[in-house]
């Protein structure tokens, strides 16, 4: 009795230890998703067979979650750190151990009650009376459909429909033993090869690109990267301590490289948006060969002196509107920089209503990156971990304030073009046209569109494929 007791509480805690290791952040691909399941499910079976008690029910669950945590501790980010209760934290507690709960603890639970159950009817224990034997029945069926339902959303991949003639797929590309993933879609495999970044670490536009900037297929070959820890990027997360700045653009720079050779080309277009202007634009000054030219939409100029100027101006418009608790909440906290993402979420959950974009015709609307998760192209599973860029941007962003483009890049050896919204943050309008005066590079324009914010490529699309089909024209080169 002591040996099953034992095996029944070891096993979840060894499986604990594994998952821990093996998937830090939760399952994140149709793969590890399936066999986290079947594990768990096969775990709660023995558990429950061996304890030969309904109340493995919640001993196994709570053993094999105590030791995912304790493994896990060596991370950082709103998926693992302790819950907080805001929006960003819901988001990120549903994101994270909602969906690990998902599929590993409700498959555990289900197994140990089937366990239990079969193991004390083979040993002639007498069934508990009518109403609590039929409604636990009821209650474990239901959590079995439940189950059932999950694993099945979790089988469904990502697709996206062919283009006859042309190219349309997911692809991968190893960046120092980490696959990081890309959708490619154009209608001629001929035209020049153009790259899209992501804003966050751990970002990804899939969604965004697919929705407002299709039409680009007809003239490019567009490649949008799923950065490190984004859904098609997810087994590609970085530990906190090996997460800097020059990894990212390493992995931008095995990107570029897969590109020119998988289509033949000398060089590619690029296409950074807001917090991937970082990388894009130190992967373009470090390897000019790679790149014909380079388009920055909401470009960072230097962070900390752009999220000082939106800390006064937020303050001041709480106060002018009346938001008092807000401007005396931030007031008390002080201006940034600030350690992790939740010292940063006022600015990030009001930036909307401080700075109003006119949404009226607009393509986007204010739910961003969220509001594009329809598509095909993200698999049910894929769609909550776009939620996986705020452990990026939580690990990340704090290590970039020392950065500031007016000094560091100064210079440019290829064309350089940049698109912002009119209705863009005033203080990063401002950095950039300091800096924009200042920039050397054989070519360089700057697109200001009408009515629209900092994501004003996807609030606007029809502007921004118009001003890349010049650019097109203007900064191909021949035979790319």
């Amino acid at each position: 009795m002591r040996v099953r007791s034992l095996l029944a509480t070891a096993l979840p805690l060894l499986w604990g230890v594994v998952a821990g290791w093996w998937t830090p952040r939760g399952p994140g691909t149709v793969g590890t998703a399936l066999a986290s399941v079947a594990v768990s499910l096969v775990v709660g079976l023995a558990a429950g067979w061996w304890s030969r008690s309904r109340w493995a029910m919640l001993v196994a669950p709570v053993f094999f979650a105590l030791a995912v945590e304790l493994v896990r501790l060596r991370l950082r980010g709103p998926t693992v750190d302790r819950p907080h209760l805001t929006g960003l934290g819901v988001a990120a507690l549903l994101a994270g151990r909602g969906v690990h709960g998902l599929l590993a603890l409700l498959p555990m639970l289900v197994g140990t009650a089937y366990g239990a159950g079969l193991a004390r009817r083979l040993d002639g224990v007498p069934p508990r009376r009518p109403v609590p034997r039929w409604s636990g029945r009821v209650g474990i069926g239901l959590l079995a459909a439940l189950l059932a339902l999950v694993t099945a959303g979790a089988a469904v991949p990502g697709r996206t429909d062919p283009i006859p003639g042309g190219i349309a797929r997911f692809d991968t590309v190893d960046s120092g033993g980490r696959e990081l993933g890309l959708l490619i879609r154009g209608t001629d495999m001929g035209a020049p090869v153009l790259l899209v970044v992501p804003g966050p670490p751990g970002g990804s536009e899939v969604g965004a690109v697919r929705r407002h900037l299709s039409a680009l297929e007809q003239h490019f070959v567009v490649a949008v990267w799923d950065r490190a820890g984004a859904p098609h990027s997810w087994s590609a997360f970085r530990s906190p301590a090996d997460w800097r700045l020059d990894d990212e653009v390493d992995d931008l720079v095995a990107v570029a490289r897969h590109l020119c050779e998988r289509f033949g080309r000398d060089r590619i277009h690029l296409v950074a948006h807001s917090g991937g202007t970082t990388v894009g634009l130190l992967a373009v000054q470090r390897h000019p060969e790679l790149f014909a030219s380079y388009v920055g939409v909401g470009q960072v100029v230097s962070l900390r002196e752009a999220d000082r100027s939106q800390y006064a101006d937020t303050v001041a418009w709480a106060r002018r509107t009346g938001r008092t608790a807000l401007a005396d909440r931030m007031t008390a906290q002080g201006p940034p920089p600030y350690r992790d993402i939740w010292a940063y979420e006022a600015l990030l959950t009001n930036e909307a209503g401080a700075f109003p974009v006119d949404r009226a015709g607009a393509g986007e609307d204010e739910t961003g990156t969220v509001g594009n998760l329809g598509v095909p192209e993200y698999s049910p599973l894929e769609k909550v971990h776009v939620f996986g860029f705020l452990d990026g941007w939580d690990v990340l962003y704090p290590r970039l304030q020392d950065l500031d483009f007016r000094r560091d890049v100064r210079q440019l050896a290829v064309p350089a073009r940049f698109v912002d919204g009119a209705q863009e943050v005033p203080g990063r309008l401002r950095l950039f046209e300091e800096w924009y005066a200042q920039l050397q590079a054989p070519r360089k324009d700057h697109l200001v569109i009408p009515r629209a914010g900092h994501r004003s490529l996807f609030e606007r699309p029809d502007e921004f494929v118009t001003y890349l089909e010049r650019i097109r024209v203007d900064d191909t080169p021949p035979g790319n």
